[in-house]
């Protein structure tokens, strides 16, 4: 039942990434900077972070644990490497935001289908689905795997770093915006979206998992078009000069 859901999971979240990708240049997902009262109802941005992203590291644990390559080293070491980055996207991360921003619950639901989904995708493939012995001690001697493992650490660095930029823009109680300019925002209006992406493309050329490489277009499919409306916005309150060259998600391409 397992391989059947995974393989349907493999066919149809590419369909519906592309889907999404072209739905979101006309509708701004209502989070954060887009949000209006036309999402419907909403709660606290933190705890709406938390109730989202946390499913994800709980499939992912569980289905872990159950399996029979848990200690294995490299079975492992993915694992450590996801759950690193969705502890601090559930639990870290929520408790440093600043303001009053609130979630739109429908926004919410979509979230954690997805991170529910995905976590069953990735930890599927790595724990029970992959070929036999795909994933011995041998793939440690992979260029490509800790070639992946460098691009993940570095793009979990970026992430966190430009997370940091944005909120420092702010004194407590200021509710201005600002444009960042510091760390990889020199080059993209949305340096934490672009370590995220290379983050992933780190975490599936490591594994070599094909949920893995959906994982990554869904992540393009989910942030490209929401980092081409947020220039755009940045464009309209400070002006194009302000923003000069900079591209939207990826320095020097897009």
């Amino acid at each position: 039942m397992e391989r059947q859901l995974f393989d349907a999971l493999m066919v149809i979240m590419p369909v519906l990434a592309i889907i999404v990708f072209v739905a979101l240049f006309f509708v701004k997902a209502g989070y954060g900077w887009f949000r209006t009262r036309n999402w419907g109802l909403s709660i606290d941005n933190r705890i709406g972070w938390v109730c989202m992203e946390a499913p994800v590291f709980f499939v992912m644990a569980h289905l872990w644990w159950y399996s029979e390559v848990r200690f294995e080293a490299v079975p492992f070491l993915c694992f450590l490497l996801f759950e690193v980055h969705y502890f601090q996207r559930s639990f870290i991360f929520p408790c440093l935001m600043k303001g009053r921003s609130r979630m739109p619950i429908s926004i919410l639901l979509m979230g954690i289908v997805f991170n529910v989904l995905n976590g069953f995708m990735q930890g599927e493939w790595l724990f029970y689905l992959a070929p036999e012995g795909q994933y011995s001690e041998a793939w440690l001697s992979r260029p490509l795997f800790w070639v992946g493992t460098l691009v993940f650490l570095v793009g979990m660095g970026i992430n966190w770093h430009s997370d940091h930029v944005i909120r420092s823009l702010r004194k407590p109680g200021d509710t201005r915006h600002y444009l960042p300019q510091k760390g990889m925002y020199r080059y993209v209006t949305s340096g934490n979206y672009f370590g995220e992406l290379v983050e992933w493309t780190g975490f599936a050329l490591l594994t070599a998992s094909p949920a893995a490489w959906v994982f990554v277009l869904w992540t393009f499919a989910n942030l490209a078009p929401r980092a081409h409306a947020i220039r755009n916005r940045y464009r309209e309150e400070f002006g194009r000069e302000a923003v000069g060259n900079r591209k939207r998600l990826i320095p020097f391409i897009y």
